[in-house]
């Protein structure tokens, strides 16, 4: 008799819900663009907020803030994100080579039991 080819991955103690893998996501997308903007000086990021059309000659200084929000934008514009369903799909096939770059911020929302509670 035959034997079925076994699933080289174990099998994960419970299926992540739409909810989670769209906090993953999230949070990776997160990561991808804050990744980008902490290399930034605060001069590029003035650059960046000028090209974006919030600083244009003549017109009031932006907030540190304002800048860093319009900065943030552009540079999530520009990335090469997948979409969520293209995501999710490679995540569920590896997840392990998303897991180091996923900050954890997903986790605020949605408790994870501890490995050591009953």
């Amino acid at each position: 008799m035959v034997q079925p080819p076994q699933d080289p991955k174990p099998p994960s103690a419970a299926p992540q819900t739409e909810a989670v893998l769209r906090a993953k996501y999230l949070d990776y997308c997160s990561a991808r663009v804050a990744e980008i903007l902490l290399r930034l000086s605060p001069d590029e990021i003035f650059v960046m907020a000028r090209e974006a059309g919030g600083t244009p000659e003549g017109t009031p200084a932006l907030s540190y803030d304002a800048m860093v929000e319009l900065a943030t934008t552009r540079i999530y514009r520009k990335l090469e994100l997948p979409r969520f369903d293209e995501w999710v799909a490679e995540y569920k096939e590896d997840p392990a080579r998303f897991e180091g770059e996923i900050l954890g911020i997903w986790e605020l929302d949605h408790k994870v039991p501890s490995q050591g509670s009953s």
